[in-house]
């Protein structure tokens, strides 16, 4: 009889502790402190991002990927920027600031572009290497969703929507 209770505890205490990790693995993520100098000369930090839903979008001119999803990024910002809703393009330290300031320019871009010219935004997010790789972040500064490549479109827009009609 007590080896069967010996036995039963340690199974008890076995599933409590992994539950607990459960819990924890299952817990949001906050998003990494940045600072984004974006080419307009504004001054961003992820912190100060707070409150509103934000769009991280790693990118590179010359990723064919990139400039595809680029429209739907546009129509994104457009339909929700007046909600609390701010996109932001991070272009890799790969990527030439004048290609980068070239095809925003030249595609009138409606929403922040960030330069990563030493590589430490994208360290910061995970060490994001391949592009596009997109996160959402809720107005609470959660990492909701991260995206290697190009998103679900309509899913990922029901999410933005539900994270805007969400309080901070």
């Amino acid at each position: 009889m007590k080896k069967h209770q010996n036995k039963l505890i340690a199974a008890v205490a076995v599933l409590a502790i992994l539950a607990g990790a459960g819990v924890s693995l299952l817990r949001t993520p906050e998003a990494p402190e940045a600072r984004f100098a974006t080419l307009a000369g504004e001054s961003l930090t992820t912190s100060g991002l707070r409150g509103q839903v934000v769009l991280v979008n790693f990118w590179a001119t010359t990723c064919t990927v990139c400039i595809a999803e680029m429209p739907k990024l546009v129509d994104l910002q457009k339909k929700h920027g007046g909600r609390g809703f701010t996109t932001l393009a991070v272009a890799m330290s790969y990527d030439h600031p004048n290609h980068v300031a070239a095809y925003a320019n030249q595609k009138a871009l409606p929403f922040k572009v960030a330069l990563d010219t030493s590589g430490e935004i994208a360290k910061r997010f995970g060490n994001v290497s391949a592009t596009p790789t997109t996160f959402l972040i809720d107005r609470r500064g959660r990492i909701v969703k991260q995206v290697l490549g190009e998103p679900d479109w309509p899913a990922f827009t029901q999410l933005v929507e539900k994270l805007l009609s969400e309080t901070a």
